[in-house]
């Protein structure tokens, strides 16, 4: 998607600033990140040193909220809004958004009731133009609204960053659908080989029918053959014997009529 690519230079501009900042310089930064309309992606920056030096510092709440926006949700902030600090509307909106895609990580169709319930929205109404404006248009998601049915089916949507400990699973995941495709690549090269067998015994088996039935056609042709010169024979032997009776009678001597007395 545009917005995947566009992330590159947003976080290369915010790396650089990161990695010469610190104290307060740095924590604005940070909120800069958070409030930024265009980057969605912050696994980056949250690996910059001068960053990961907040940690156990007085400004480490800051370092929170870019983990919360690296992999958190809305839900997440609102049940522990009191370790967070206070968001400002471009982050609320910013952090609904990656709610969105994480809900569309693992399902392709997000029912109208879950999403209002997850991202804090009282009606469908509201709703809607919150996916519309600011979704569908910022290009982070591409989906259908299908009123009748309540739901939003997504189609393509922008990744967010990996958690802690989620590249191993992935990792893992697709190590077992390797091995899944070698096994099915096999089954089918097996497949194809006794369907390569079996096509092999059809076609001389259909060699052998064409050759008893050409020996039948064969044998059925002398049959006839024979039984036609047969009645010829039969033919020539009758005119035979006729002409044998007309020659008995054209020879045979003819009988004297004697005067009488």
């Amino acid at each position: 998607m545009d917005i995947e690519q566009k992330q590159a230079e947003y976080i290369d501009h915010f790396v650089k600033q990161a990695s010469n900042l610190r104290g307060p310089l740095l924590t604005a930064v940070i909120v800069e990140t958070t409030s930024h309309p265009s980057l969605f992606a912050f696994s980056e920056i949250l690996s910059v040193p001068n960053i990961l030096e907040l940690e156990g510092t007085e400004d480490s709440i800051y370092l929170d909220l870019l983990r919360l926006y690296a992999y958190g949700t809305w839900s997440e902030y609102k049940n522990a809004a009191a370790n967070f600090l206070n968001l400002v509307p471009e982050q609320i909106l910013k952090l609904k958004q990656l709610t969105v895609l994480t809900l569309a990580e693992t399902n392709k169709v997000l029912p109208y009731d879950n999403l209002m319930q997850e991202l804090d929205v009282a009606n469908v109404r509201e709703l809607e133009d919150f996916l519309i404006n600011d979704c569908m248009y910022v290009g982070i998601v591409k989906g259908k609204l299908d009123q009748l049915r309540r739901c939003f089916e997504v189609q393509i949507a922008a990744g967010r960053d990996l958690r802690p400990g989620q590249l191993g699973n992935m990792i893992k995941m697709l190590a077992n659908w390797q091995s899944t495709s070698e096994n099915l690549m096999l089954s089918i090269q097996e497949k194809i080989k006794w369907a390569d067998t079996m096509s092999e015994i059809d076609k001389v088996h259909i060699k052998n029918v064409d050759d008893q039935l050409e020996e039948v056609k064969r044998s059925l042709s002398l049959k006839a053959i024979n039984i036609e010169l047969r009645g010829h024979e039969e033919v020539f032997s009758e005119l035979g014997g006729l002409m044998d009776f007309e020659e008995d009678r054209s020879t045979r001597p003819k009988r004297r009529r004697h005067p009488m007395g």
